[in-house]
């Protein structure tokens, strides 16, 4: 793989420009250059995408921008060596060497390997010595092939630079990796004769081809120095071989320096734990193996929590590397990952239910079943044959209607039940990132108690979720005596955070919640016969704003209390306006999202764009929480985006006489509506209103707000 960089990929005392922007674009357009790009705009966006997630500037003068991208088939590396020094976000200054490195969607390890060579060659001096001294490209290509491609008989230059290194305690350790994506270990030839400190870490980043490398090169380098044997897994995109069990119960310490979670932590539990994030091995490497052995022997150090303890990390604390902005993030995004699912499978269901079935496949009736319940019970409106009755010879009676009325009904069952689930997996998972394991049940309870029975929605479960979690990581980190610690993370602390959780939920928040969701609906009615305008513009910022929570909620049964009101009235009765503008309001946010992350997609990161094309039709089916994932990732510029937007479109709901009969569909129950121009108008306006908003405030900046508040 010794094409990985060619003479022609190389420049040399360069002016690239004096943003990093700049920089970025003119590596891509030399990968363009050079016949090895599909899409030099792909390259671009997506390694923008990955610079604005965390700077890429090394200290040392070194700057690596990458990206996995479908802008090139083959893994290719860039070099330059830039003339004047660019900034990309170093704490000691700017970068003189630059190299883009572009790994293709679907690279096979083989690739990822490659690649990882380089970077944990990139935190040695003697390496970036040469390139800054090579006087040719093509000096430079023989230096990277050095690396990633070293002759079978030659010993790898971290060795020489381990040994060089010198370390005056009893035990040392060499430089050496095992290879990309594995485990890798260090122990110098006096490790025999007295025992030394042990140390694991696991290192891992979003993107799994640099930093994650590059932190266990700088951790080994650092363990050398120090005289301390360290055993190193890397989580990257190579794949990773765990650490042996043994070699975890032998450690003293574990170091996680990550920025995604640990796979299979509780492997490591009870041991002293210094956690960061995966940037600062390579800043400070020297400094968190000094306080790794300083928790090594410090009985009140943080630990990894598990039932091989009785305390817990301190997930929720401002612990070294890590502040609590990007800490808060990292949460957020665990339980709305988690959510996501639940999102697209309860509501695209729901949405098809309505395409098959109609909307009358929603209404409630006198018993509180509702028509879907109805059908699917076998007592119903359409006069179908018992369930029961349903077989591959009855089925061919049934007429083509029936068929489809019940199938419909069958979807809105299931998708009901998955979406009922949404804001209890928020607030669960929401909890396991505070607390690990101990901490789903009551994040689930917490969930469940705020949505269905406070009424709180989105909002509600991220309260009862960080409560869950903070309760449950408080109980983690008392000490208990060793016949208790078992029954620690199965039985007692699921069990003390439910109760004092659900209590606090029920009868400290529940009046509060109550108050604010009875004050709305009274504002609301208040509204209800002056201006239609102004009550449009106050539901859609309420349809906005919490996505699912208590205003969103109180909006929705103020349009569908009035939709019953007016099941026999004329097409411009108010209560059928009202129920357009709240969906239509609905609607905007997931749709706005989706389109900002074709309009510009430099400014969302990889998972954000995933996200973005789900809800494109999360958003056609009135599935507001499909911007949630966007709006908890950055909130101070999306939330206030999606309100404008919304609130435009349900004030020109109402001035255009806009009407629907259905509570639920969106695009799919158009049969419902009237005046579809004035529908889509609405619609198209607010959407483009909220992009716009929210591509002009994301631009003011390339890193999401959340990374502002870490400092995120």
């Amino acid at each position: 793989m010794t094409d990985l960089i060619t003479a022609d990929l190389v420049r040399l005392d360069a002016d690239l420009g004096t943003e990093k922007h700049d920089v970025i674009r003119a590596l891509a357009a030399v990968v363009g250059s050079a016949d090895r790009a599909t899409d030099v705009e792909r390259i671009v966006e997506d390694a923008l995408a990955r610079e604005a997630k965390s700077a890429t500037g090394l200290k040392d003068g070194i700057a690596i921008p990458h990206c996995r991208t479908n802008g090139v088939d083959a893994p290719t590396l860039v070099f330059a060596r830039l003339s004047p020094a660019v900034d990309f976000g170093a704490k000691d200054g700017p970068a003189d060497l630059a190299f883009l490195i572009t790994a293709p969607e679907g690279g096979d390890n083989t690739h990822l390997q490659i690649l990882t060579k380089l970077a944990r060659a990139l935190v040695r001096k003697e390496f970036t010595d040469a390139l800054r001294a090579a006087t040719t490209p093509s000096e430079v290509v023989a230096l990277v092939v050095s690396v990633i491609d070293p002759e079978p008989a030659t010993a790898p230059a971290s060795t020489h630079a381990a040994s060089s290194a010198g370390t005056t305690g009893t035990t040392g350790t060499s430089d050496t990796s095992s290879g990309a994506g594995g485990s890798s270990h260090h122990e110098g030839p006096a490790a025999t004769a007295v025992a030394t400190r042990r140390v694991v870490a696991v290192t891992a980043c979003p993107t799994g081809i640099a930093h994650t490398y590059m932190a266990a090169e700088a951790l080994e380098a650092a363990a050398a120095r120090a005289g301390v044997t360290i055993d190193v897994e890397t989580q990257g995109s190579a794949g990773s071989t765990p650490l042996a069990p043994a070699t975890i119960a032998a450690a003293d310490v574990v170091i996680f320096a990550v920025d995604v979670g640990v796979r299979d932590r509780a492997r490591f539990a009870g041991k002293p734990l210094v956690s960061s994030g995966v940037k600062r091995p390579i800043d400070e490497a020297d400094l968190m193996i000094a306080e790794a052995l300083q928790y090594a022997d410090d009985p009140h150090a943080p630990r990894v929590e598990g039932a091989s303890g009785g305390t817990a990390d301190r997930a929720v604390g401002t612990g070294a590397g890590e502040s609590w902005g990007s800490r808060t993030r990292r949460i957020l995004m665990t339980g709305v990952s988690y959510m996501i699912p639940f999102v697209a499978a309860g509501g695209l269901l729901i949405a098809l239910a309505f395409l098959l079935g109609g909307y009358e496949i929603a209404l409630s009736t006198e018993d509180g079943a509702g028509v879907a319940g109805q059908i699917v019970s076998g007592s119903n409106l359409f006069n179908l044959p018992d369930p029961g009755a349903f077989d591959l010879a009855g089925s061919a009676t049934l007429s083509h209607g029936a068929l489809l009325t019940y199938l419909a009904a069958l979807l809105l069952t299931i998708g009901g039940a998955a979406f009922s689930f949404l804001v209890p997996a928020l607030a669960g998972y929401i909890a396991y990132a505070i607390a690990d394991r101990p901490g789903i049940a009551p994040g689930f309870v917490m969930g469940y108690l705020a949505n269905s029975v406070l009424g709180a929605g989105f909002l509600g479960g991220i309260v009862g979720g960080v409560l869950a979690g903070v309760i449950a990581h408080w109980i983690a980190m008392r000490q208990v005596p060793s016949f208790v610690r078992g029954l620690m993370p199965v039985v007692i602390i699921p069990l003390v955070s439910t109760l004092v959780g659900g209590l606090i939920m029920m009868i400290v928040l529940a009046k509060p919640l109550s108050a604010l969701t009875d004050g709305l609906a009274d504002g609301l009615n208040s509204l209800n016969g002056g201006s239609a305008v102004v009550l449009g513009v106050v539901l859609g910022l309420m349809m906005a704003f919490d996505m699912g929570g208590p205003l969103n909620k109180t909006a929705y049964v103020f349009a569908t209390t009035g939709l019953s009101a007016a099941a026999t009235a004329t097409g411009d009765a108010p209560q059928l306006k009202i129920m357009a503008a709240v969906m239509l309001a609905g609607m905007v946010p997931p749709l706005a999202m989706a389109l900002a992350t074709v309009v510009r997609p430099a400014l969302f990161n990889p998972a954000e764009k995933e996200n973005g094309k789900a809800a494109w039709l999360l958003g056609a089916s009135f599935i507001t929480e499909g911007a949630i994932p966007f709006a908890a990732a950055d909130p101070l510029r999306v939330i206030p985006s999606i309100m404008l937007g919304s609130a435009v479109t349900g004030g020109l709901a109402e001035a255009l006489d806009v009407t629907l009969r259905a509570p639920h569909g969106g695009i799919f129950v158009l049969f419902a509506v009237g005046n579809i121009l004035g529908f889509l108008v609405a619609l198209l306006a607010g959407v483009a209103v909220a992009t716009a908003c929210v591509v002009t405030l994301k631009s003011s900046s390339r890193t999401p707000v959340a990374a502002d508040l870490a400092t995120v």
